[in-house]
């Protein structure tokens, strides 16, 4: 009988996760990720963990199952919150739902499954595995998008290996999720009713201004309005003399200045602020909302451009360095000089978009057909080719 190590959340997803293994004949382990306990960043009054511990108990019991929670809040700590800071510092903004499944779920989570004697670990994602089986014998895995359009959650497992796939089930992805809640009621478990949790991965609600400023202190900076009309690249160029030059010229980000607007009010640290962003500015006045359209986190400047449609938060090209492109099939990896056409999305949720990847030395652009709003550094880029997603990147 293969053995399965459940990630018991405390929801509906990973509830039903166990409960179809065990029907299907495993021999199922349910295990509880404590991520949290650091008394120096408050995350807010609650203490969501207790209760998600004690309703992912409460599953493992009716489902006759064993269970512990192991603590990998060292681990959490150094590789999603410390990083978090970081990038933030330097006015990224991080994804920290992608690399909690990269670096925790699939990484050391997994690895302690498989000193239990595991044979796979399995999480309540909304996506699906397939496989194919070469002429050699051997196999690729693929990464295909959850049956549920509403809830695809591909996007988050864009970082993952391989070797991470062969050790991975995903129960629920061939399932609606209206489906997995009558599967949960109908057995009688507790979490059946209980609302999707919000937030960062495994932390629960957390309001990230407030999080942030525990360890990144405040600096008062300008916020600045520019107009829609300002020419950001401070250049023209119509005439390229290769496809590269025109995609770096593209990818580039827009360059402002403070004399390119008008300063119409202050904030407590740019590295607070997102592209794309509109809450939290408190700037009134304004025929339209205001975004933000830029950050400057070494001058300490926010640019912020009115209305949804204001050009400044447009492009149609990205890039991602040879450092921070990752092939869930690295057989399909581009060489140098190669293209491939995809569907691509910059973030979760986001309708896949058109795009063609060229493969350049020192990384690869991501150019789709039409402009994308607020490309933020930091963030993962995904491409699929139909319903597999087959790699992706950071964005610099």
């Amino acid at each position: 009988m293969k053995k399965v190590v459940v990630g018991l959340s405390g929801g509906v997803d990973s509830s039903v996760a166990a409960y179809l293994l065990k029907e299907q004949g495993y021999e199922v382990i349910g295990l509880f990720m404590k991520n949290w306990h650091d008394d120096s960043v408050t995350i807010s009054e609650e203490c969501p963990w207790l209760e998600d511990s004690n309703d992912a108990l409460i599953v493992a019991e009716k489902l006759g199952i064993p269970f512990q929670t192991v603590d990998l809040s060292v681990e959490y700590k150094e590789r999603i919150v410390d990083y978090m800071f970081r990038e933030y510092e330097l006015g990224r903004t991080p994804n920290p739902d992608v690399l909690c499944n990269r670096e925790i779920k699939f990484d050391v989570f997994l690895k302690i499954a498989l000193q239990l004697g595991a044979d796979f670990v399995a999480t309540g994602h909304y996506c699906r595995k397939g496989t194919i089986t070469n002429d050699d014998g051997s196999e690729t895995y693929q990464l295909l998008s959850g049956a549920d359009d509403n809830k695809d959650q591909s996007y988050f497992l864009c970082q993952l290996s391989q070797e991470q796939l062969s050790k991975t089930l995903f129960p629920i992805g061939e399932l609606q999720k209206p489906e997995v809640r009558k599967i949960a009621a109908a057995n009688d478990l507790i979490t059946a009713d209980k609302k999707d949790s919000q937030g960062l991965c495994f932390i629960g609600k957390v309001r990230l201004p407030e999080f942030l400023q525990q360890k990144l202190k405040p600096k008062k900076g300008v916020i600045v309005e520019v107009p829609s009309d300002v020419n950001h690249y401070n250049r023209t160029k119509e005439i390229f003399d290769s496809k590269e030059e025109e995609l770096a010229y593209t990818a580039e980000k827009p360059v402002y200045h403070i004399e390119d607007g008008k300063v119409v009010g202050e904030h407590q640290g740019a590295h607070y602020f997102t592209k794309g962003q509109r809450k939290g500015l408190d700037v009134g006045g304004t025929k339209e909302p205001l975004f933000v359209i830029e950050t400057d986190v070494s001058e300490n400047v926010i640019y912020t451009g009115q209305g949804k449609n204001h050009p400044g938060l447009y492009r149609n090209t990205l890039f991602v360095t040879d450092d921070e492109l990752h092939w869930v099939r690295p057989d399909l990896a581009l060489n140098v000089d190669g293209t491939m056409k995809v569907m691509a999305r910059i973030r979760y949720r986001q309708a896949l978009e058109k795009a063609t990847l060229y493969k350049v030395n020192g990384g690869l652009y991501v150019d789709f057909e039409n402009k994308q709003s607020a490309i933020t550094e930091g963030q993962f880029v995904a491409w699929y080719v139909d319903e597999e997603l087959v790699g992706s990147g950071v964005i610099s």
